[in-house]
């Protein structure tokens, strides 16, 4: 326990006309689409979406014909901001001068309209669409009553996480080969299963060996609670599930 996760991610690009070319090829010659996936290096996700987006119904994919409705699709001007609508701008800033943050007032409009889309919001286009607002006093103003009032978004990460951080972490690549193998009993992997509003917590426990999970109740959600809770159980394990 105690070792960090790590994670890869690649922004999404669209498909080029070389692996469009490609592709109309590949699956013209009868290879299926993963297949195609893997040559190209691309998730099967992405070249079944573009199979799917860019097929003339009852015609075979065309690499030619896909490259125009993609170009045609690009120029196409984006949906309007929801935000632009006279009704649901005068709602937000109503809300907001009442104290209410973004993530309360598109809760109350899915409830309050369940069958209406055009009266729905999320948070985040609520945010968006305050940051963008020109300089001037409504700005300011609708601003200052966000709870954290700043006058700018700042990026989730810009070189590092700023979320919470876990003291004296130890990588996951810095693990003990006995760990990663998996061939020495005893190291065990915890995780939480949050509920609603994280206002409750299950514990898990898995022995990386033996594959035994353990659930552990927790009495909150806090580093603390999950502590309490996995002592507890751990109290019980038999020695040969523990370390040798």
């Amino acid at each position: 326990m105690g070792y960090g996760v790590a994670m890869h991610t690649r922004a999404y690009r669209h498909m080029s006309a070389e692996e469009r070319e490609t592709l109309s090829l590949g699956l013209a010659g009868g290879h299926s689409l993963r297949t195609m996936a893997r040559v190209l290096g691309r998730a099967p996700s992405t070249v079944s979406r573009e199979s799917a987006r860019n097929t003339t119904r009852g015609r075979p994919y065309r690499a030619c014909t896909a490259q125009v409705q993609a170009a045609a699709r690009a120029c196409q001007p984006r949906r309007p901001r929801k935000l632009l609508d006279p009704w649901l701008w005068q709602y937000v800033r109503t809300h907001l001068a009442e104290g209410c943050s973004p993530e309360p007032i598109a809760g109350r409009l899915r409830r309050a309209y369940p069958d209406d889309m055009r009266k729905q919001l999320s948070a985040e286009t609520i945010y968006v669409g305050l940051y963008v607002l020109p300089r001037g006093t409504l700005r300011s103003a609708l601003l200052a009553a966000l709870r954290q009032a700043r006058k700018a978004r700042r990026p989730r990460a810009r070189g590092t996480d700023r979320r919470g951080q876990i003291p004296n972490m130890t990588p996951i690549a810095e693990r003990p080969a006995e760990v990663a193998t998996r061939t020495v009993p005893g190291h065990w992997e915890g995780d939480l299963i949050k509920g609603a509003r994280n206002g409750s917590a299950v514990g898990t426990l898995v022995e990386r060996t033996t594959r035994l999970v353990i659930l552990a109740k927790m009495n909150g959600t806090d580093a603390t609670s999950a502590r309490a809770g996995f002592t507890k159980k751990l109290r019980h394990v038999p020695p040969c599930c523990g370390k040798p």
